[in-house]
């Protein structure tokens, strides 16, 4: 049974914007059900003709703590996003101290976020020189892919990675079968 409907004129359907009515249970969707519905004891939104859409992912976040909170921290960051409509960030690998190269950096990741998050959190892994021996394990870990640049990031802790590097952890990133986001830009030669 719902515990809340958001019926508007504006609904974001598969097939396009069209009036529906959002059954909602548990703060999750349970039914697109026609504009008309109504169920007398349960507590009715009327959106109107504000669009009604899904909550949106930001894939590209660096929220940067543990280590270096005066940039973002979890609390910042995921309150800014409920307030913008995300239901979801993903965390980039590095600005945080460590960068998340290996399964003990994602453990203090997940430490440093419990307790404290207002939207859910995923997280990227980092490919780094001398780390492909922790993809796999990183991946198995929950992951949501990986990034690596091959150019100086910026970043002391977030080193660039090398032809030879990539080569050395392709093998890994192939069988984990998760996206790699690089930052192609070559440094001069």
């Amino acid at each position: 049974m719902a515990d809340l409907l958001v019926r508007g004129e504006r609904v974001l359907l598969p097939d396009g914007i069209g009036a529906a009515t959002i059954s909602i249970a548990g703060g999750r969707i349970t039914g697109i059900l026609p504009f008309a519905h109504a169920e007398p004891d349960v507590f009715t939104i009327e959106a109107g003709q504000l669009v009604v859409m899904p909550g949106l992912v930001d894939t590209h976040v660096h929220i940067n703590e543990p280590g270096r909170t005066e940039w973002e921290g979890f609390a910042t960051a995921t309150r800014a996003a409920a307030a913008g409509g995300l239901t979801t960030l993903v965390d980039m690998p590095l600005n945080s101290i460590p960068a998340t190269t290996t399964v003990a950096a994602l453990d203090a990741k997940r430490q440093a976020a419990a307790g404290q998050c207002h939207v859910d959190i995923g997280f990227w892994g980092g490919v780094v020189p001398g780390n492909a021996h922790e993809i796999e394990a990183l991946a198995h870990a929950g992951v949501l892919g990986f990034k690596c640049f091959l150019s100086p990031s910026g970043v002391d802790e977030f080193d660039h990675v090398t032809d030879a590097d990539l080569r050395r952890a392709m093998p890994a990133l192939a069988h984990a079968s998760l996206p790699l986001l690089v930052h192609a830009e070559l440094p001069q030669r």
